[in-house]
């Protein structure tokens, strides 16, 4: 019995050893000397690990590891097959993660992509639209069809996909079959806004843009945590707030409380309507209601945000109506505090805290310097 514990606990603390060996990826001995982890003070869906002689590993959860090998040497004998290869510079870059794409331009990393999933008119950042104007970013196809053609002439480095791509597997494979790394962005799983925007010292690793990453994420924090700590009950802003758009159907689409405007919202002071709506299912967002369901909770919110990323921005709360007469009887509107976001919302993922004082200043009644949000006009009598 003695001789079997003691064997246990040799056994322990072996395993102990390498996982310090090789910074905790995945327990097994690595043929690479550790050196230090990069510090996150809000992201949970990644982690960086350094190692001596300029190589660091890049982890996703659920998608994989990633080595990135500095120019000039190659890579160490003895590495493990799951791990991707990406050899510096990271360049001619597929983005079909559209919330990536503001994340490389706030850190001077634009000339990283080549190709984009988004044609130049869908992209509603402005240097992604010139760059591609240019031809500098070329269109390669939707993520669930990417021109294989086309990436491949032109040596495309780097796949980074959104979450969608587990719907159509066959295109992480067939691009992994052609030698390309695919790389899966989970920002919009992270439980808090600034853990989504912290993926930006991710792309900073990538692109070999560290302390610019850095520097583009504490500024924007800066802006979110100023907010937050006004946002308190003495202002008066614990207003009720539906964020919400009608669909195709006349169903209305709302956020879950898990997602990150939610959160936004309640960091503002306000108070999210759909608070109690639960998690739903991994990954969810979003949770469609019937009218009737959305109409009793809304009716007495203070304020109605439509969300116009799937139909469009809104010109008048007539526009508002024309989708469903019923809304007319809610508090919000017969006060005039209908509010719409603009088309640029969601595109623009490092600018978390510039949104969050925009609702924190609509529901304190400031509305003449806002970026993402603007009042509907009142339908008339």
């Amino acid at each position: 019995m003695m001789k079997m514990r003691r064997i246990l606990v040799l056994a322990v603390l072996g395993l102990l050893l390498q996982l310090a060996a090789c910074g905790g990826s995945q327990g097994e001995e690595l043929p690479l000397v550790y050196s230090h982890s990069m510090e996150l003070s809000y992201a949970k869906g990644f982690s960086v690990d350094y190692y001596e002689d300029g190589y660091e590993m890049a982890v996703i959860d659920g998608c994989g590891r990633f080595l990135l090998v500095p120019e000039g040497k190659g890579v160490p004998e003895g590495m493990p097959g799951d791990v991707a290869i990406l050899q510096r510079p990271v360049d001619n870059i597929y983005l079909a993660a559209s919330a990536a794409m503001d994340m490389f331009v706030s850190i001077g990393a634009l000339d990283r992509i080549r190709f984009s999933s988004l044609k130049q008119e869908a992209w509603h950042i402005q240097e992604a639209r010139e760059a591609m104007a240019r031809g500098e970013i070329l269109y390669a196809g939707k993520y669930a069809a990417p021109d294989y053609e086309r990436i491949l002439a032109e040596g495309c480095g780097l796949a980074i996909e959104n979450t969608m791509v587990s719907h159509t597997p066959q295109v992480k494979e067939q691009l992994e079959n052609f030698g390309i790394p695919v790389m899966v962005d989970y920002s919009s799983y992270e439980k808090e806004p600034l853990g989504r925007m912290e993926w930006v010292r991710l792309y900073g690793v990538l692109a070999g843009e560290e302390e610019a990453a850095k520097q583009a994420f504490e500024a924007e924090r800066a802006v979110f945590e100023a907010v937050r700590k006004k946002s308190g009950p003495e202002e008066g802003t614990k207003r009720k707030v539906a964020f919400f758009y009608v669909t195709k159907n006349g169903s209305v689409n709302v956020r879950l409380p898990s997602d990150y405007l939610p959160k936004m919202i309640e960091s503002a002071g306000g108070v999210y309507l759909f608070r109690d709506l639960g998690e739903g299912e991994k990954g969810a967002s979003s949770i469609t209601l019937q009218m009737e369901e959305f109409y009793a909770a809304a009716k007495d919110a203070d304020y109605l945000v439509y969300n116009s990323a799937v139909d469009g921005e809104l010109a008048s709360i007539e526009d508002l109506l024309d989708k469903n007469r019923l809304l007319g009887n809610c508090k919000a509107v017969e006060e005039g505090k209908v509010f719409c976001t603009t088309k640029d919302l969601y595109q623009s993922s490092m600018a978390l805290g510039t949104i969050t004082h925009d609702i924190h200043e609509m529901l304190a009644g400031r509305e003449e310097n806002l970026t993402y949000l603007y009042r509907l006009e009142k339908a008339e009598e």
